[in-house]
């Protein structure tokens, strides 16, 4: 069972016992991601996350990795653009000192300068990295296009300039406006002692205020955009994408259906045409990327150079096949059994579970049983599906972004 409660002092706890398992595992979301960010700060959110690792009133970072290691617990944190989530897995019998080393992260992190200089330069690495690795890069070029003008178009790491102009004072405020109890959500999954759980939380995030700004609303803009970048690479790599579905949308897992179909598989359309029939990519796959307020569809492939024109007419060919064609009953019965058992299986994993309930809890403000998920899915009927693949189906409604070493126009090339 999946149990919600806002603690006294108002820290909201979302928990699924499993006594079945050996060990558990605890996340501690916080409602701020890159979408708070102005230009000035951009990437403070990802800076943050780092900082938290680096030494508290009571730990230097050598013995926070090494306590962590020593229970041989499992820690880590990742930064989104709506949410920073920090976690740490352990054996039930040791799991309240893990829980005291991520609470420890969280209320007492002091930010030194020295460590605050060497971790700038480690993230200015990983913005290298990320401008290195085309496929992670296209999708920071391709938000940025699909959303510009909302919060959503800011990258995640932010930039080297923005990145330089953080000073400690810029973290210290940015905490005291974000992370409050009314924007934190405490998820934990797995076989722990709830009432100790419970008792170490109210002791320890009382440190945090109670009242956050409200979010601001923001929808992805009308129009279509187009950009490419040039680098020393031998792929061209495309992503194109249409706004679409949020989180909380009745067509949410009709997505997932007309996406499974065309490219969320081996067996699916775009995979078997462009990379099975013509050879024409490598990687080739479509993805749905939801947000609170909005979202988009995307389509991604990496390509021989030279064949993108080739390639995006494939695609705007498979996208209008499928809409004007539609998809059977039959296929859509078998992708939905896809579905559900890919959620049973995820479910095999307590972090997973940890993740779904820490999301849901934060970002739509309620939790979903297994049976309402097997529900939802089954109610999903092939109007809604063939509505939606249509929805999707013109290439002319795709903004379009390209990596390449070529130049390549990607407006001339979509219509």
């Amino acid at each position: 069972m999946i149990e919600y409660k806002v603690l006294p002092g108002g820290i909201q706890l979302v928990t699924e016992k499993l006594p079945e398992f050996q060990s558990a595992c605890i996340g501690i979301w916080i409602g701020a991601g890159s979408v708070c960010e102005g230009p000035e700060i951009s990437g403070i959110s990802h800076y943050i996350e780092h900082m938290f690792f680096k030494g508290t009133t009571t730990r230097s970072a050598k013995q926070l990795a090494e306590d962590t290691d020593n229970l041989g617990a499992m820690a880590n944190a990742f930064t989104g653009k709506e949410a920073t989530c920090y976690h740490i897995k352990a054996l039930t019998e040791v799991f309240p000192q893990a829980v005291d080393i991520l609470l420890d992260q969280l209320c007492n992190s002091v930010f030194d300068s020295k460590e605050m200089g060497r971790e700038r330069w480690v993230i200015m690495e990983e913005m290298s990295m990320v401008q290195d690795t085309p496929d992670d890069f296209i999708m920071d070029v391709l938000t940025s296009k699909v959303f510009a003008g909302t919060p959503l178009e800011s990258t995640i790491i932010g930039t080297k300039k923005s990145l330089r102009g953080i000073k400690r004072e810029n973290i210290l405020e940015y905490i005291d406006t974000y992370y409050k109890k009314d924007n934190i959500v405490v998820a934990a999954a797995g076989n722990f002692d709830q009432k100790v759980l419970e008792e170490q939380l109210m002791d320890k995030l009382s440190v945090f205020g109670d009242k956050s700004p409200e979010k601001a609303d923001y929808t992805a803009p009308e129009g279509r955009r187009f950009a490419c970048k040039t680098r020393d690479i031998s792929q061209s790599h495309i992503a194109l994408a249409v706004p679409t579905i949020n989180l909380a949308s009745e067509d949410y897992y009709a997505q997932a259906i007309v996406n499974d179909v065309l490219g969320g598989s081996m067996s699916s359309r775009l995979f078997q045409n462009i990379r099975e029939q013509r050879g024409l990519a490598y990687t080739v796959f479509s993805s749905p990327m939801s947000y609170c307020k909005t979202g988009c569809f995307f389509i991604y492939a990496g390509l021989s150079l030279g064949k993108e024109k080739e390639a995006i007419s494939a695609i705007g060919e498979e996208l209008y096949k499928m809409a004007d064609e539609g998809i059977s009953e039959e296929l859509i019965e078998i992708v939905k059994q896809r579905l559900k058992s890919g959620y049973i299986f995820s479910n095999e994993s307590i972090n997973s579970r940890m993740l779904r309930i820490g999301k849901n809890r934060l970002l739509m403000g309620r939790n979903y049983t297994e049976a309402e998920i097997m529900a939802e899915i089954d109610s999903i009927t092939p109007q809604q599906v063939n509505d939606f693949a249509k929805r999707i189906g013109n290439i002319k409604d795709y903004s379009g972004v390209c990596v390449s070493k070529n130049k390549v126009d990607m407006r001339k090339l979509m219509g």
